[in-house]
């Protein structure tokens, strides 16, 4: 498992219609990338977000990166949504899990 994650805070001034309909658009084209394994995102109550994409490995990740339209969204994002972002990426190098359901 590769893990990306994208911490950001939106610009006080954004469309938010339209983030959220650019948001899901490529939530809907990343599901689509090979090694494609999920997605979630969670919202602060003071604005942050963090966004957690995971990949089957590094390479589908990056593949993901390279998508022209993923691209273009990202500079979309720089000049009209963001404040400021910080992505951080890799391998977990240790997992635990718990599962109630099944010890």
């Amino acid at each position: 498992m590769f893990l990306v994650v994208f911490r950001n805070r939106k610009r006080a001034d954004i469309d938010a219609e339209a983030y959220a309909r650019d948001a899901d658009a490529m939530e809907r084209l990343a599901a689509m990338q090979p090694g494609y394994l999920g997605f979630k995102s969670y919202t602060a109550d003071y604005g942050e977000v963090i966004a957690l994409s995971e990949w089957e490995d590094e390479a589908a990740a990056l593949a993901w990166r390279r998508v022209a339209h993923h691209a273009e969204m990202q500079g979309k994002g720089r000049a009209e949504y963001y404040e400021t972002y910080t992505l951080f990426a890799g391998t977990p190098s240790r997992i635990h899990h718990f599962d109630r359901q099944h010890p």
